[in-house]
């Protein structure tokens, strides 16, 4: 858990590690917007601002992968106002990703299964992907209609595919193998996940790709009011942890 403010952590952050890979939970748009009267697409508006915002700062700071959770497969049962907002909003965020993106050295990808959305997003996911595919810096994983289950079937239904076409057997798996079927297929495991909003579950989130990942938990910060000293403050928490990896 950590606090907004926390004058006890003490980090050089000069000469700080910092990670490789940085996953987060969206969360708290929703209420957000409930707190200050406004309807919940307020929110999501004020979150995707915030979204932006980190993007830009990671990938400034070095980070090599970030990983946000943008719709999960539960989302879908949402009221249908609140979804169709969504999808307008994720249709704007692209117009202005193939518009004002260009000069960004970010690689953009979309993880989870698009066959849901419409052929327009799915066409602009594509052109996003396409247009940003050389660029050199951070790559910016976006997971839309994402669900770690989910990910885990999809990956077994292509290994089962292959034994039966006779290119792989079922003796050769392991856990490299799983790995390499999975949306984030030759990319590092998350080393932190950040979650904001004081809720404390991982909902799905890189099930696989997380079991050695730190979680921090941030209580009194809702998504839309997330800001730049609060990612810097998670990194902090993350380089104070030792990692072990199940050793001693």
């Amino acid at each position: 858990m950590a606090k907004k403010k926390d004058s006890t952590l003490i980090v050089d952050r000069a000469n700080r590690i910092l990670p490789e890979h940085i996953g987060i939970i969206m969360d708290g748009n929703g209420r957000w917007a409930k707190k200050r009267l406004l309807p919940r697409p307020a929110g999501h508006r004020e979150g995707a601002q915030t979204f932006r915002k980190i993007a830009r700062y990671c990938n400034n700071i070095g980070i090599k992968v970030l990983t946000v959770y943008a719709f999960s497969t539960e989302n879908w049962k949402r009221p249908a106002s609140e979804v169709d907002a969504l999808m307008k909003l994720f249709k704007e965020y692209l117009q202005e990703a193939l518009r004002d993106f260009r000069e960004e050295n970010i690689r953009t990808r979309f993880v989870g299964d698009r066959s849901p959305f419409s052929a327009e997003l799915q066409e602009l996911m594509r052109e996003t992907e396409e247009l940003s595919a050389d660029k050199t810096g951070m790559t910016l994983n976006i997971a839309m209609n994402y669900g770690g289950r989910a990910e885990l079937c999809t990956a077994i239904k292509q290994i089962a595919a292959e034994i039966k076409d006779g290119k792989i057997t079922s003796e050769s798996i392991d856990e490299k193998m799983i790995s390499d079927y999975l949306y984030t297929a030759g990319q590092p495991d998350p080393d932190l996940i950040i979650r904001p909003s004081g809720e404390y579950r991982t909902s799905n989130f890189l099930l696989w790709q997380s079991a050695y990942s730190e979680y921090v938990f941030m209580d009194e910060i809702l998504w839309p009011d997330f800001t730049t000293e609060n990612l810097e403050e998670a990194i902090d928490i993350y380089c104070m942890r030792n990692r072990r990896f199940g050793g001693v």
